[in-house]
């Protein structure tokens, strides 16, 4: 009777544990498809003609099957560089970059400013925490490389938050990217989400979901997840990179940014300005009135094309 009982307490507790198991990881994947399982529709979309700008609408394809929309911003012949341009996870919307692309212009350069999977018209209902948007990048890619004004052009590619991550991953996923700008990336998404449980969740809940956020990633994403900017940023070789970061940051906490930089190659520039701006600067849809912002930007992309 004794040995029995045992065995019932043996098995009583292993569905408790079991159980607790299943809910550490389903509590991470349901918080997960709070903010990823969702079409992005910006409040505010900004129009070229506000920037004194025209903009041609591109529609590429991925080769997961995905319709991909952009804005091209051309500048005077001959381009001397074409630097794609990604946004955040919820905001801004990536037209917050035309101010970005009149600057280029005026600077001899090329723009396309892509909204990722899911945001704003391009295809989608997943956002892909970094994992597949740069897929949406390679197709870009794809388009530049086939049209004639372009020959053998340097590409840059240039991200903000979750596009900053997508863009490490771009340049590491395809050798004709020239060159990297991350402005406020995550190191990667599973840290982010750790970060954001800190800020959320009592200290003693967070620290007992922590491990279980890796698990709850890959059953959203698969083999997806090993493709993390924290990985990809060893993987430029002798490809230029200018990473920023604010010191104070509380949307992607700067050892997201230590963290990179400790991976990336030796040589890599940076930028740090003080405060909490996950945008970086005050003015980032008008970035010459940021004189520190512009100059590094435009120091950087002389530099990195030689142009």
């Amino acid at each position: 009777m004794k040995r029995k009982k045992k065995i019932i307490l043996i098995t009583f507790t292993a569905l408790i544990i079991q159980l607790f198991l299943i809910a550490f990881i389903l509590l991470p994947y349901f918080v997960m498809g709070q903010i990823l399982d969702t079409k992005v529709r910006f409040s505010r979309v900004f129009t070229p003609e506000e920037f004194g700008i025209t903009a041609t609408p591109l529609s590429v394809q991925t080769v997961d099957g995905l319709k991909i929309s952009a804005f091209e911003v051309k500048s005077e012949q001959p381009t001397k560089a074409v630097i794609l341009c990604l946004s955040g996870i919820h905001n801004p919307s990536v037209t917050a970059f035309y101010g970005h692309a009149k600057m280029f212009k005026e600077h001899g350069y090329s723009s396309i400013l892509i909204d990722m999977r899911a945001h704003g018209e391009s295809e989608g209902e997943q956002i892909c925490a970094g994992y597949k948007e740069y897929l949406d990048v390679d197709a870009v890619v794809d388009y530049v490389k086939e049209q004639p004004s372009y020959h053998n052009v340097p590409i840059i590619v240039m991200g903000l938050s979750l596009g900053g991550a997508t863009a490490i991953n771009a340049i590491a996923n395809n050798e004709h990217i020239d060159a990297l700008i991350s402005l406020s990336a995550f190191s990667s998404w599973e840290e982010a989400f750790r970060d954001n449980m800190a800020m959320s969740l009592p200290h003693w809940l967070a620290n007992l979901l922590s491990p279980f956020v890796d698990v709850a990633t890959e059953l959203k994403y698969g083999d997806a997840t090993s493709i993390k900017p924290i990985y990809s940023i060893s993987q430029l070789g002798q490809r230029p990179a200018l990473l920023i970061h604010s010191r104070e940051d509380s949307q992607v906490p700067y050892p997201h940014f230590k963290r990179l930089l400790q991976n990336a190659p030796k040589g890599t520039d940076t930028l740090t300005v003080e405060g909490d701006n996950h945008l970086i600067t005050d003015h980032f849809t008008i970035p010459e009135n940021d004189s520190i912002y512009s100059h590094t930007l435009l120091k950087f992309i002389t530099s990195a094309v030689g142009r």
